[in-house]
């Protein structure tokens, strides 16, 4: 249990992107589990509402219920507090929740942690992954009661004589709570006759009361006094089996004498009423001050009278529910003397006063308390920063409109609103500057919004807007248009003024869609183009939107058939050491050969693979392919694959790597591993220690695509590269351009002085080779030597260049 929540936790954490307060479902819940998802219960936030979408094996014993798709009510009540408690406060926190939950089963009773990891869908709603597992021991639950019970339990066994009377008691069981209270060891309880004397039980009269509860079969609860003790018994017969309990009274005898002291200077305000008028018989002080009648008036007066009118009627039925002890289920109102109201909770049980059969009541004034409450309801509806309302009251508003506009087909719009520049003011000025900026954004969109209209923010710098009085496309234009001029407007942040744009996603009912989350969908693909096309503009859904997303969702099920069938090869691409003129080794790059549409480029799905956590496995199976292919070339060629940043949130890379090096026999000297600067961007710390493993392994680690990120010469600080390859970009003009030169230049300088090898991509000219080959560069790769080749022609391209070193092959 130690070692899965950190791991799930982390994989949470990784999962956050910048700017969202949730990660993505399919990042979190979605990929390399493995035996953690049998521990899973999915839950799915419905109309503030939990429902059971998926569960794992283990799962299901706990439950004791295989269904899916029933809401959460239907299971076990303890199984369903646990769930909705830890859903519930990882959902209000967002953040994982870590509880413990107690259930018991047959009296066993069983400790379970709880881990819930709140999640959301790219099509919006709320998913919380909930991971269950068992803790410690089991225990019998009346075992321990019995055993750990303060009050003494004691079973006695009658003895009858010869006529068949009971005259005598045997002591045949007892816990140590009996010993404690008697005063005796076990040994001396144990098998005693009660005759024999010895302990208060054995007392004359107490004998004489527990043969008359044998006797009659009647229950009898009585008192005895002993060394300034009051010990209560409670005895109850069975046959000829007497079961004894024993509490001490000591306390509540001294509560009962000081009672009046207690009452008079206790600061919660407290009153004795009697139960059949319901006048107030006594009141402290505190009640006094609190309610501001003086003592005289509040002893003429009735409970009704501190009622509000209105409530008359519920209080007078719920007091002639009230048994012998009782705390409000709600909250009441009172009156006080100046005429003003307050909410309370009041506590009570009967009690005998002044030979008057009455209740003592304790009030606690929560007035405060819900005024915070409300407070707090409030926030969990609205953005804390900028007080719009947030996603869920947003969603939950334009379910409303659309129902609304149904009986007359009355169109809805659907805002999407997407600031411009706004990431420039965060890394120009701060956070706190563009925090304070969003809450002046929020102010403009907020007098622009109107009537039963709303404005949420999303997250980040993404707001929304629905318009649910039946507008037109140009009514929706016209407005977007006027938005985006009003958000456009010059900003004063203390003298300094700021100037920011936006983008606008525009999608209206029926016709883009009639639920609500078709049209955020819809409307956020129109924000997209909206960002495409240059920003500060409004665009409208369109339905070429729509099937682009289908595109998407189409190679997501591609990818993952083609995984299973085996369409993916690996092809090699040499690197060429231009001091040796000779291979010295490969990059293995990942093709797709669709059996219907052909080859697919890399660059569509390779993304795709990471977004749905395909890429973990597919580079784990590039790994394995390439060290086994490599383990067939010479002993001094090389074999470079290229890790996603995905590929090190599993944390079980370097069992990955070591797994391929021993399955080929490869050596980890001739293996080099290739990663990019966004590697960096997150988990900075987690990552480093991986790739030090790795490297203590004797892997190679190359910086690839360097000189293109912001931040290229701090990771070199970071972390000692064996080699860095200079961007495609920089090598496409050398011969042209005298900046390129320079750039080529400063990284081939830079690798002699930290005794890195450099390795230039994309070499396509002979003018190419020779201006690197004259800036010191060492490596080189490009289509000048050769494209990349299945594993097949890699002994032609060996024996070729080994002919032919250093000249296009």
């Amino acid at each position: 249990m130690f070692d899965d929540v950190p791991v799930l936790q982390r994989k949470w954490q990784a999962a956050v992107r910048p700017g969202e307060g949730l990660p993505r479902y399919e990042e979190v819940m979605l990929g390399s589990l493995g035996r953690l998802a049998d521990h899973i219960v999915l839950l799915k936030s419905c109309h503030d509402t939990l429902e059971v979408s998926r569960t794992g094996r283990y799962a299901q014993k706990w439950l004791g219920d295989d269904r899916w798709d029933i809401p959460l009510t239907e299971l076990q009540p303890d199984c369903a507090t646990a769930l909705s408690e830890a859903a519930t406060s990882a959902l209000r926190n967002g953040r994982p929740y870590l509880a413990a939950t107690h259930c018991v089963r047959n009296g066993v009773v069983q400790t379970y942690d709880i881990l819930a990891l709140p999640t959301f869908s790219r099509w919006g709603g709320t998913l919380i992954g909930v991971y269950v597992n068992e803790r410690g021991l089991q225990y019998n639950l009346l075992d321990a009661i019995f055993s750990t019970t303060d009050e003494g339990v004691l079973s006695l066994a009658a003895i009858r004589n010869s006529a068949g009377q009971p005259f005598d008691f045997q002591i045949v069981h007892h816990n140590q709570g009996a010993s404690r209270l008697l005063k005796l060891p076990s040994t001396d309880l144990l098998w005693h006759r009660l005759s024999a004397g010895g302990n208060l039980l054995c007392l004359p009269d107490v004998i004489e009361r527990l043969l008359d509860v044998i006797r009659s079969g009647n229950g009898q609860q009585f008192e005895i006094d002993s060394d300034d003790r009051n010990l209560k018994l409670g005895a109850r017969a069975l046959g000829d089996i007497l079961s004894l309990t024993v509490s001490d009274v000591t306390a509540l005898k001294r509560r009962e004498a000081s009672f009046r002291l207690l009452f008079d200077n206790n600061p919660m305000p407290m009153w004795v009423f009697d139960a059949e008028t319901t006048g107030f018989i006594s009141v402290n002080d505190a009640a006094v001050q609190h309610y501001g009648y003086s003592r005289e008036t509040f002893l003429r007066m009735k409970l009704r009278q501190i009622w509000p009118e209105d409530e008359w009627v519920t209080h007078t039925e719920a007091l002639q529910q009230v048994g012998d002890t009782f705390h409000s289920g709600r909250n009441w109102r009172h009156l006080k003397a100046d005429g003003s109201e307050i909410q309370v909770l009041t506590f009570g049980r009967r009690v005998a006063f002044d030979g008057r059969d009455g209740f003592l009541v304790a009030v606690a004034d929560i007035t405060e308390r819900r005024k915070a409450e409300a407070r707090i309801a409030h926030m969990a509806h609205h953005d804390g920063l900028t007080n719009l309302p947030n996603r869920e009251l947003y969603q939950d508003r334009l379910r409303q409109a659309l129902e609304q506009s149904q009986p007359g087909n009355k169109r809805v719009a659907v805002l999407c609103v997407d600031l411009d520049l706004f990431k420039n003011v965060n890394d120009s000025f701060g956070h706190p500057m563009g925090d304070r900026l969003l809450k002046m954004v929020a102010e403009r969109l907020r007098s622009e919004v109107r009537g039963s209209n709303l404005v949420a923010r999303l997250g980040g710098d993404e707001f929304a807007i629905v318009l649910a009085s039946d507008v037109s496309p140009n009514e929706a234009s016209d407005y977007a248009t006027r938005l985006i001029k009003t958000l456009s407007a010059r900003y004063d942040m203390d003298g300094i003024e700021v100037v920011i744009g936006a983008s606008v996603g525009i999608a209206l009912s029926p016709g883009d869609g009639d639920t609500s989350e078709e049209l955020m969908r819809n409307a956020d693909m129109a924000l997209y183009r909206a960002k495409s096309d240059g920003g500060g503009v409004h665009r409208f859904f369109e339905r070429e939107m729509d099937r682009q997303a289908q595109k998407r969702r189409d190679m997501e099920l591609d990818l993952r058939r083609a995984f299973a069938n085996g369409e993916f090869e690996v092809h090699y691409q040499p690197l060429v050491d231009i001091a040796a003129d000779r291979i010295s080794g490969f990059e293995s790059l990942l093709r797709w050969r669709h059996p219907e549409k052909g080859m697919i480029s890399p660059a569509d799905f390779i993304p795709v693979a990471e977004d749905i956590g395909l890429i973990v496995a597919l580079g784990e199976w590039v790994l394995r392919e390439a060290c086994t292919e490599a383990a067939k070339w010479p002993g001094d060629v090389k074999v470079a694959v290229n890790l996603s940043p995905v590929q090190f949130r599993s944390r079980s890379l370097v069992q990955v790597v070591i797994s391929a090096l021993a399955r080929s026999g490869l050596s980890p000297l001739r293996l080099e591993l290739e990663i990019t600067e966004s590697l960096f961007l997150a988990e900075t710390e987690a990552n480093l220690a991986i790739l030090h493993q790795l490297r203590e392994l004797g892997v190679s680690i190359s910086m690839d695509d360097f000189g293109t990120g912001y931040s290229s010469l701090s990771y070199l600080r970071s972390f000692p590269f064996d080699k860095i390859k200079i961007d495609r970009s920089f090598i496409k003009d050398l011969a042209q351009r005298s900046d390129c030169v320079a750039i080529v230049r400063a990284i081939s300088g830079l690798g002699r002085s930290l005794s890195i090898t450099t390795t230039a991509e994309g070499v396509e000219t002979v003018d190419q080779l020779n201006w690197l080959r004259a800036e010191g560069c060492n490596e080189v790769q490009g289509f000048l030597f050769s494209a990349a080749r299945p594993a097949a022609e890699i002994e032609a391209l060996l024996l070729r260049f080994g002919r032919r070193a250093s000249k296009a092959a």
